[in-house]
C-alpha cells in the first residue's frame, strides 16, 4: 500500500529507524480497516517522496505494532507523531491535509 519513498515502520526497528534517525520522522499510525488512515495514505506517500533525503516518512500498522502505539498513546488513528531527535515534536491526531502535513515538517527541517 505504502509508496516507494514511504518507509514501513514496526516495533521491533523502532528505535533505530525512528529514535536514533539524524533528520525529522514522520510517523503515520494507522489500519487497514481505518477509512481516514486510507485517505491518508496518498498525502503520505507524496509527502515522503517530496521530501526524500531531507525527512524520513512512514507508516505504522497498529494492529501489528501495537507495542509502539501504547508506548506513545495513540488512542485515535489517524495519527501522525513527527520525531526529531528522538523526541515527539509535533502531534495531529485524525485526517489532516497535505499542507497540514508539510506545516509540521517543515518547521523542523
Amino acid at each position: 500500500m505504502a509508496g516507494t519513498d514511504t518507509i514501513t515502520f514496526t516495533d521491533a526497528a523502532f528505535d533505530s529507524d525512528v529514535l536514533n534517525a539524524g533528520v525529522p520522522v514522520l510517523v503515520d499510525f494507522w489500519a487497514e480497516w481505518c477509512g481516514p488512515c486510507r485517505q491518508m495514505g496518498p498525502t503520505i506517500d507524496t509527502i515522503a517522496l517530496e521530501y526524500s533525503g531531507k525527512a524520513k516518512v512512514g507508516k505504522l500498522n497498529v494492529d501489528e505494532n501495537g507495542q509502539t502505539a501504547m508506548r506513545y498513546n495513540v488512542r485515535g488513528i489517524p495519527t501522525l507523531l513527527l520525531f526529531k531527535g528522538g523526541k515527539v515534536v509535533e502531534q495531529r491526531v485524525g485526517a489532516v491535509g497535505k499542507s497540514e502535513v508539510q506545516k509540521m515538517l517543515d518547521a523542523h527541517l
